[in-house]
């Protein structure tokens, strides 16, 4: 049993850290841009089926990990520039909505409706008790980890990760400081369309690879940023990666459906208990 156990919290901790990705893109979109990116799974799934065609026509999957979310980050360019600019939160529900029915429809017609798989891209194993556990797998966590860890460096240390946080904390105050804010908005979404479609890259060779996937991912990533908080990134991380580990632990015991159910209720919990998240302090 303890087998088991073990084995379904790595699991739990590698997705736990791919979600981390995809809702701290969610985050920063949300926080800096005041859009509430109803899409975001579906660029997950853009990042994930680049991926699939890459590794299929030029059979290189490191190459994939750094074309897809290129691509993905030019087409949150144009979607910024061409459609979300000057929305409002509600409107951008509505807008969002369609771009992601938009994804979809382009996807499924070009890729198909059927689900693929991918294997990854070596199949070596470590021993762990008494199974051998994916090395990939954990290749993937360490992936997702340094893309977050290189946020928060990015965030903090480089001049364009100021001005990001400074129009997050007054957008007219940092206007009138002469900051960008035009291209801080462009630059936010396109790291945070990047990020999600770097996790697809790195989730491909674990999960299956269909249009619909982004509705499947997009849920696990709003519970991380409204359990950590909105606007709280390490609070998202964090969040992304508990909520990993009790989805994977109690896999162990229940249907995957259940075990995402009993986040649902944590959830629920999190808004009665602490309605500004679980890792945020209260202010005044």
């Amino acid at each position: 049993m303890a087998e088991i156990l073990v084995l379904h919290a790595l699991n739990g901790l590698v997705w736990g850290l791919i979600t981390a990705l995809i809702a701290l893109g969610l985050s920063i979109i949300f926080g800096l841009l005041d859009i509430v990116n109803v899409a975001h799974g579906d660029l997950f799934m853009v990042g994930a089926v680049l991926a699939w065609y890459l590794v299929r026509y030029v059979d290189n999957f490191w190459l994939a990990l750094v074309l897809a979310p290129l691509a993905v980050a030019l087409l949150g360019i144009v979607l910024e520039r061409l459609v979300l600019r000057s929305i409002d939160v509600a409107r951008s529900l509505v807008v969002t909505f369609g771009l992601s029915l938009i994804l979809q429809d382009a996807v499924r017609s070009t890729f198909g409706p059927t689900p693929q798989r991918m294997l990854p891209p070596f199949e070596h194993t470590i021993p762990v008790f008494d199974f051998n556990y994916s090395l990939y797998r954990l290749l993937a966590a360490l992936i997702a980890l340094a893309a977050i860890a290189g946020l928060f460096l990015y965030l903090h240390h480089t001049k364009f990760g100021t001005w990001m946080r400074a129009v997050r904390q007054d957008r007219d105050m940092a206007t009138a400081m002469g900051i960008p804010t035009d291209q801080v908005f462009m630059v936010t979404f396109a790291v945070g369309a990047g990020l999600a479609a770097l996790a697809g890259v790195v989730a491909t060779p674990i999960t299956t690879i269909e249009f619909r996937i982004g509705l499947v991912i997009l849920p696990a990533a709003f519970i991380a940023v409204v359990v950590g908080g909105l606007g709280n990134l390490p609070g998202t991380a964090a969040a992304a990666v508990l909520l990993g580990e009790a989805e994977g632990i109690a896999s162990a015991f229940f249907s995957p459906t259940t075990a995402r159910i009993f986040s649902l209720i944590f959830m629920s919990a999190v808004l009665l208990l602490r309605p500004h998240g679980l890792f945020t302090r209260r202010t005044g």
